[in-house]
């Protein structure tokens, strides 16, 4: 019996599974770097000199930072999508919130819009990288989930027919949580090279929600920094885990300035209600004259005007770069910094804080901050348009720069290493 039991335990040996610890795997022999561009919505340069922030303040300290302009108007669809398109929203197609386009009557685009036509007038970074054979992954991004050159149809249901989407993509919905997007990031790495994206896009909303609330130089505010800076504090250690190198591009859309009910243009006092229709309002007003009216409308709009200043669309300053897009109102008003432009007159006080202002106010600059490998460490960039960010992308991954786009890569020279 004794000489059995080596035998009985070798045989038992072989016949039971192998559990095989998660740290017992191979790690790949290397592990190419990756590029993630993070938008912070919202997130004012300036949130990153309130002491708040350690781990963008060591991102920072370990690469590249500055203080970005938005394009204009300084509004969160307009300039998601210049940020990843390297063209004006003037250009890009993408000029407001909501507007109307003369090409579909009767139809308005909304922040829900993923109708390819609405976003056609410019194509994305995911969608270049894709069609270069590099795979992308969006854990939201606005215009992310729309097919991209697709053709939308109607029967037997509405929905977008070929174009191009990203690789890895997700319908955008605010109940998934910080913490879960981090995770579906972290798990699209885990992949296998084959599989795994090169370039990834995140989304955080929640300090331009509190921003809009409560405004910029609230507790709430303050708070919301303080948890996404501990969301970006998730991601780093997740890439570290697994070992991921990443040159991580940190953005804002814009900044964003205190705002009062006190503070108020209402339009109606501007000019009779009957002359014009209003698109957007608030920190600026898109206006279109009823059927006869433009000299009317063009008589009141055009005089001088406290806090704010209306042009026809044509001329729009040109250091704006916005006018010229047919889906552009025929006359635009600007509020000065900090006041907005009503319908009426409010009806009960409020406070709070709005963006969409003149892109050069220091309210509206936006956050930047890259590291990573292709980074040099602990350096302060002057202030670059955010269009210049897509000529980035490109560098990182390899891509040619396009022939007609209105950003640049020269900010970045200084600071990007050779290869």
């Amino acid at each position: 019996m004794k000489t059995l039991l080596p035998l009985i335990g070798a045989l038992a040996a072989l016949s039971s599974p192998v559990i095989a610890k998660p740290n017992d795997a191979k790690p790949e022999v290397s592990r190419e770097p990756v590029v993630i561009l993070v938008s912070i919505d919202g997130f004012r340069a300036d949130y990153l000199d309130r002491g708040i922030t350690p781990n963008l303040s060591a991102l920072a300290a370990k690469g590249v930072s500055a203080s970005m302009r938005p394009s204009f108007p300084s509004k969160t669809f307009p300039n998601h999508w210049a940020l990843v398109t390297g063209k004006v929203p003037d250009r890009n197609g993408i000029i407001a919130n909501g507007f109307e386009d003369p090409a579909h009557p009767g139809e308005k685009f909304t922040m829900s819009s993923d109708e390819p036509y609405w976003w056609d007038e410019a194509e994305p970074i995911w969608v270049t990288a894709e069609k270069a054979g590099i795979r992308t992954a969006t854990m939201f991004w606005p215009g992310s989930n729309v097919a991209w050159g697709g053709t939308w149809v109607t029967e037997p249901w509405k929905e977008a027919v070929g174009g191009t989407r990203p690789s890895d993509w997700q319908q955008y919905n605010r109940a998934v949580s910080p913490a879960q997007r981090v995770n579906a990031v972290l798990d699209w790495l885990r992949r296998p090279a084959a599989t795994r994206p090169k370039l990834v896009t995140l989304y955080f909303d929640d300090v331009d929600t509190a921003g809009h609330h409560y405004g910029p130089d609230d507790a709430h505010t303050n708070a919301a920094v303080t948890e996404v800076d501990s969301d970006i504090g998730k991601l780093v250690a997740g890439l570290r885990e697994l070992g991921q190198a990443a040159n991580v591009i940190v953005v804002a859309d814009h900044g964003m300035a205190a705002v009062s009910s006190e503070r108020s243009i209402a339009l109606d006092q501007v000019a009779d209600p009957a002359l014009y229709k209003a698109g957007d309002t608030g920190p600026f007003a898109a206006l279109t004259p009823t059927e006869g009216n433009d000299a009317k409308l063009a008589a009141v709009l055009l005089k001088q005007h406290d806090h704010m200043q209306c042009w026809r669309k044509q001329d729009i300053p040109a250091r704006l770069h916005y006018g010229r897009n047919p889906r552009i109102a025929p006359y635009f008003c600007l509020a000065e910094t900090g006041w907005m432009i009503n319908a009426t007159k409010p009806d009960k006080p409020s406070t709070g804080g709005a963006h969409g202002f003149d892109n050069a106010a220091p309210e509206m600059a936006a956050l930047f901050i890259a590291s990573g490998p292709a980074f040099a460490a602990d350096r302060k960039l002057a202030a670059f348009d955010n269009v210049d960010v897509a000529p980035l992308l490109r560098d990182l991954l390899g891509l040619p720069q396009a022939t007609d786009g209105d950003g640049d890569d020269a900010p970045f020279k200084p600071v990007l290493k050779a290869k």
